[in-house]
């Protein structure tokens, strides 16, 4: 283990899922955090596994995480073994659903605190966990700041056809409108274009974030001007558990000739539907349907290339062509099938990748012959959470505290 300053600031970077507890712990300069980790499947089953920036575990544990408290309990309890000098500076949080007021990060008060609790009905599955990660990260270090980062964000200054249903008014006025997700990544992959090809962000650019869950996002001169999701983290392509785009009617018949309620359906659109549902419950992850390799595994990666294909054509659409195409989540960077087969059939988009490329998952994939570039950006929500703790403590990349 490298050794660390011990004057140093760190900075955590907390992202809080449904099931799910991400963190890295940063230093006050440079980007590679000094310890990783997540906790899977919070509950009675739950694992948690933290490991140094030499790929060392430092804890350990299975089977023990039965809440986000727990987690982050045992969290703090490593930092403060591994890290006894370190001095917590901020620590920043993944928020998922900042509505109409949040279009940066904040940092958090009980005025904040009492806006987002108003936006639970909007994100059920992830705004309440959202906020318990924060009330636990308060009573873990007392006045220490407290940002919060918004997934929101990043599609605030969209046109306002992208960001209205064709419903009465009154409904836009009340905030029933398209606030699109997966910001932070979104936010990530630009600032990395900005840095790598900065004539890129001067053109037209889809960013396709294809993981358990799943966006697609319209960027045209470095503005998100579309976004495959809208009102909840439902709509669009089908993810791991979620269904992606519906007919409205469905949910209608669900209600009328099943007699199902409002937690059922919930329950159904949440956590049954997507690749799992489309599978017949055979998985709600890439690599197991791949590996599969049957019939079940077959409709539901066909189905989730289809949809992926025709929201690139949208986005396209949207901004009068298209010059990049970058892959970034799990999917996008991991699954060489998926992006083959999505950029089949759109060379009349100028798409054609170089399969040697992509069977490396090489940073282009686009052929010499390719007019639109093709690329994956391994995205970092972390870094874009530690970057915006550290401007709430005052302190600037590649200084000491």
């Amino acid at each position: 283990m490298k050794d660390l300053m011990l004057s140093e600031a760190g900075f955590l970077a907390l992202n809080a899922g449904s099931s799910s507890l991400k963190v890295a712990l940063f230093p006050a300069g440079g980007d590679e955090p000094l310890m990783t980790g997540q906790a899977d499947r919070i509950g009675p089953e739950g694992a948690l596994k933290l490991k140094d920036q030499d790929g060392e575990v430092l804890e350990n544990a299975p089977g023990l995480i039965d809440s986000h408290t727990n987690a982050l309990a045992v969290v703090i309890a490593t930092i403060k073994r591994v890290f006894p000098e370190l001095r917590m500076a901020a620590v920043g949080h993944r928020v998922v659903h900042g509505g109409l007021d949040y279009a940066e990060p904040v940092l958090v008060t009980e005025e904040v605190l009492a806006k987002l609790a108003d936006l639970e009905p909007f994100a059920p599955l992830h705004q309440p966990h959202n906020i318990a990660g924060i009330r636990a990260a308060e009573e873990a270090f007392p006045g220490v700041p407290q940002v919060a980062c918004f997934d929101t964000a990043f599609h605030r200054g969209q046109p306002f056809v992208n960001d209205t249903f064709a419903i009465p008014h009154r409904y836009y006025e009340k905030g029933v409108r398209r606030y699109g997700f997966h910001g932070l990544s979104y936010d990530y992959v630009t600032s990395e274009l900005a840095r790598i090809a900065p004539h890129l962000m001067q053109g037209r650019v889809v960013v396709a974030h294809l993981g358990n869950g799943a966006s697609m996002c319209a960027i045209y001169r470095g503005k998100s001007v579309a976004s495959s999701m809208g009102f909840s983290a439902l709509d669009g392509l089908p993810m791991g558990t979620r269904c992606g785009q519906i007919d409205p009617g469905v949910m209608l018949y669900m209600l009328d000739r099943e007699n199902l309620d409002t937690a059922q359906i919930r329950q159904i659109l949440y956590n049954e539907s997507g690749l799992l549902g489309l599978s017949g419950g055979l998985s709600n992850d890439m690599r197991t349907l791949e590996q599969a390799d049957n019939a079940q595994s077959h409709r539901a990666i066909d189905y989730f290339v289809f949809r992926v294909q025709r929201e690139l054509g949208a986005m396209a659409a949207v901004m009068g062509g298209i010059d990049a195409l970058v892959f970034c989540g799990g999917i996008g960077e991991n699954s060489r099938v998926v992006r083959r087969r999505v950029c089949e059939r759109l060379g009349w988009m100028g798409i054609e990748i170089d399969h040697g490329k992509n069977a490396e998952n090489a940073t282009i994939l686009s052929s010499e012959f390719s007019r639109t570039t093709v690329m994956i950006v391994n995205t970092r929500e972390d870094l874009v959470i530690a970057r915006a703790a550290r401007s709430a403590a005052g302190i600037t990349e590649g200084t000491d505290a």
